[in-house]
C-alpha cells in the first residue's frame, strides 16, 4: 500500500529484544459457564449419625420425648403399644400361675404369701421390656430414656438415696403400722414357716416390681403427658397431677383417705425426679417403702396387712405419710450439691445452616502491569564481550 505520508519501513524486527511484549496464555483464564447450584435435600425424618443424642439442645427430663424428628402421634403409638402387649403379657403370666397350680386363686389376695407375691411382683415386672420396647417402636430411641437424662439409670445415686429413703419413708411406715395396730382388735400371729421365702421374694422382687411402676407412672405415662404441652414446666406440672391420680386408682384405694395417701405419694415421686432428672430417687422411695411394709407385715403376721383403720386413725396415717414423704423431698433436694445429678441431656445440634451457593471457579489474578515497548535494539551483551574493550 502507499499514499501521501506514508513510506514503507521494513518488516517487523524478530529479534527477542526487538518483540512487542505479549501475554502469556497461562495469565489468562475465562470463566467456565456458571453451575447450577445443587438441588435442595430431600425432606425426610432426621437421621441421628450413630453415638449421637437424639436431641439438638440440652432437654430436662419431662422432655425427653422431644427429640429431633419428634411427633405429636408417637407417644400416641407407645402408649397403645404398651396397652397391647403389657395386657397379653400379664394374661399370660396369671394363665401360667392358674394352669401349674403354684398359687390357689383364692389367696391371689394375700400379698404376704410368698407364691402370691411373686407373681404380683412378675406381672407388674415385666412392664419394664415393655416401656423399652415403646421406646424403640414408637419413637426411634434407645430403652433407658425414662431412666434419666442420661439415656440410663445412674446407679451412682441409688446407695446416697436409700439411706435417705430409710430415714424418712422407713421409719414413717414403721410408725404408721404401730399406730394402726392400736386401732381396735388387731390379730398379731407372729411369722410363719414361709416367711424366710417372703424375705427372699421381696428383697429379689419387690424393688424391681418398684422400678417397673416408675418406669410407668413417673417415666413413659408422665413424659407422654408433658411432652404434648408447649411449656415444659406446665407440662409436668399436669403430668404430675394426672399420674399421681391414675397411680392411686390403679391400687383399688377402698377409700378416700387411702386414695389421697397414694395420690401424695405419687407427687412426691414426681417431685423427686424432678429434683435429679431421673428416676432413681422416685424408685428408691418406692421400694423402701415397699419392702419395710412387707418385711413388717410377713413379721407380725395375722391380718396387719389388710385391717382398715378407723377414720380418725386413717386420717393421721395419712398425715404421718406426708410428712415422712415430705421430709425424703427435702433430703434429696438438699443433697443435690452433693449427688449432683444430671438436669439436662447431652445434646449435639445437627440442624443445617442455609448453604450459600458459590460458583466452581475462582477468577484469574490480576495481570501484571506491562512493560513500555522498547525504543531500540539492546545491545548485544554477547558482542560486548567478545569484541569490545
Amino acid at each position: 500500500m502507499t499514499g501521501p505520508g506514508w513510506s514503507y519501513g521494513g518488516p517487523p524486527p524478530t529479534r527477542s529484544w526487538g518483540a512487542q511484549p505479549q501475554v502469556p496464555r497461562a495469565w489468562v483464564q475465562a470463566p467456565p459457564p456458571p453451575v447450577p447450584p445443587p438441588p435442595p435435600p430431600a425432606a425426610g425424618r432426621p437421621v441421628t449419625p450413630p453415638g449421637a443424642p437424639p436431641f439438638d439442645t440440652p432437654q430436662p427430663y419431662a422432655w425427653l420425648m422431644r427429640a429431633r424428628d419428634w411427633a405429636w402421634w408417637r407417644p400416641l403409638l407407645g402408649l397403645l403399644m404398651f396397652a397391647v402387649l403389657y395386657a397379653v403379657a400379664a394374661v399370660l403370666v396369671v394363665f401360667v400361675v392358674v394352669l401349674t397350680g403354684l398359687v390357689p386363686v383364692a389367696d391371689l389376695l394375700q400379698l404376704t404369701d410368698p407364691g402370691v407375691l411373686l407373681v404380683t411382683n412378675a406381672s407388674l415386672i415385666v412392664a419394664i421390656p415393655i416401656v423399652w420396647a415403646a421406646w424403640a417402636v414408637a419413637h426411634g430411641m434407645g430403652r433407658g430414656w425414662s431412666g434419666s437424662v442420661l439415656g440410663r439409670v445412674r446407679w451412682r445415686l441409688l446407695r446416697p438415696l436409700t439411706w435417705r429413703a430409710l430415714v424418712t419413708i422407713g421409719v414413717g411406715v414403721v410408725l404408721t403400722i404401730g399406730i394402726s395396730l392400736t386401732d381396735g382388735p388387731v390379730a398379731i400371729t407372729g411369722p410363719d414357716g414361709s416367711y424366710v421365702w417372703l424375705l427372699v421374694v421381696v428383697v429379689l422382687t419387690t424393688p424391681l416390681q418398684s422400678a417397673a411402676e416408675e418406669f410407668v407412672f413417673r417415666g413413659y405415662l408422665s413424659q407422654t403427658v408433658a411432652a404434648w404441652f408447649r411449656t415444659e414446666r406446665t407440662g409436668a406440672v399436669v403430668a404430675a397431677v394426672l399420674t399421681a391420680a391414675l397411680f392411686s386408682a390403679a391400687h383399688a384405694p377402698p377409700d378416700v383417705l387411702t386414695f389421697l395417701d397414694r395420690f401424695v405419694f405419687g407427687l412426691a415421686a414426681s417431685w423427686v425426679t424432678r429434683l435429679t432428672g431421673g428416676l432413681e430417687a422416685a424408685i428408691v422411695l418406692h421400694a423402701v417403702n415397699n419392702v419395710v411394709v412387707f418385711v413388717l407385715a410377713g413379721a407380725l403376721g395375722g391380718d396387719t396387712g389388710t385391717a382398715l383403720p378407723s377414720f380418725g386413725v386413717a386420717l393421721l396415717v395419712v398425715l404421718l405419710d406426708t410428712v415422712a414423704m415430705g421430709a425424703y423431698v427435702a433430703l434429696v433436694a438438699r443433697a443435690r450439691p452433693a449427688l449432683q445429678p444430671e438436669l439436662a441431656s447431652p445434646a449435639v445440634d445437627l440442624r443445617r445452616a442455609p448453604v450459600t451457593w458459590q460458583p466452581a471457579w475462582v477468577p484469574a489474578p490480576p495481570l501484571p502491569p506491562q512493560q513500555p515497548p522498547s525504543t531500540g535494539p539492546e545491545p548485544d551483551a554477547r558482542w560486548s564481550r567478545e569484541g569490545g574493550a
